[in-house]
């Protein structure tokens, strides 16, 4: 799995444990609830569970990236079955990302603060299909910035197991000053008087990114996850790797 994209279609995605109709996998609602009443328990349990914060040691020996996209012309909130291309990327320091992508029907149409309805599935049968495990997940959803202070980033790491942080071009609910014009600048994003996340610089004069906590990640370590995986661009490598790998899987299709 090395070098370019994968797509797991209807005939393959059995391998990954992924209904292309769905995006569910068997078993997999103790994980992936496909009831709101159901998935916003399991975000009220994630946001209070104690578990070790991480501490990389060297943050960018193991990085992995998700990343989603969708059949051109869905608009407005889509709906249960719309098709989806769930890219993902690993890349170990020194070498080229590893690239997957898992392509089937998503759980469900978008609703704020509800996200995991719709993608989570998809976007963990990505992750799982990647030849190796990373030490820590980037994925461009929120994490501490959400209602119940566990959006898709802080529930994509834990049902992986993986420490993860969020990369966004805005927030979801927390709010704060952009920082200054200079790589490696940062604010913070507040919510509700908590420090959820930082603004970060990747790159002088353009956007800054929203860069959320997420699965045992501080937003202090979700900030140097980031800019130590955007060294020549905007985005972090991972992620753009994941997002190329999705978009070129979609126009093949």
């Amino acid at each position: 799995m090395t070098g370019g994209w994968l797509s797991l279609a209807a005939s393959t995605a059995r391998s990954t444990g992924v209904n292309v109709a769905t995006g569910a996998g068997p078993g997999d609602t103790d994980r992936w609830p496909t009831a709101p009443d159901a998935l916003v328990a399991l975000q009220q349990r994630l946001s209070v569970l104690a578990d070790p914060a991480w501490q990389p040691e060297d943050p960018q020996a193991s990085v992995a990236a998700s990343y989603i996209c969708f059949r051109r012309g869905v608009g407005g909130p889509g709906a249960a079955g719309d098709r989806a291309w769930a890219g993902a990327a690993l890349k170990l320091r020194g070498r080229p990302s590893r690239t997957v992508v898992v392509t089937g029907g998503v759980g469900g149409p978008y609703i704020p603060g509800l996200l995991a309805l719709r993608e989570g599935p998809l976007r963990c049968a990505a992750v799982s299909a990647l030849d190796g495990r990373p030490g820590v997940l980037i994925v461009d959803a929120t994490g501490r910035d959400h209602p119940r202070r566990a959006g898709l980033a802080l529930h994509l790491g834990w049902a992986q197991q993986v420490p993860s942080v969020g990369a966004t071009h805005r927030p979801l609910l927390a709010s704060g000053a952009w920082p200054e014009d200079r790589r490696g600048a940062t604010q913070p994003l507040t919510l509700d008087g908590e420090v959820v996340g930082h603004w970060v610089r990747t790159r002088p004069g353009v956007r800054p990114l929203a860069v959320h906590a997420g699965w045992r990640t501080s937003p202090e370590v979700a900030v140097e996850v980031v800019l130590g995986a955007a060294r020549r661009a905007r985005t972090p490598q991972p992620l753009r790797a994941a997002r190329r790998a999705a978009r070129t899987a979609r126009s093949r299709a």
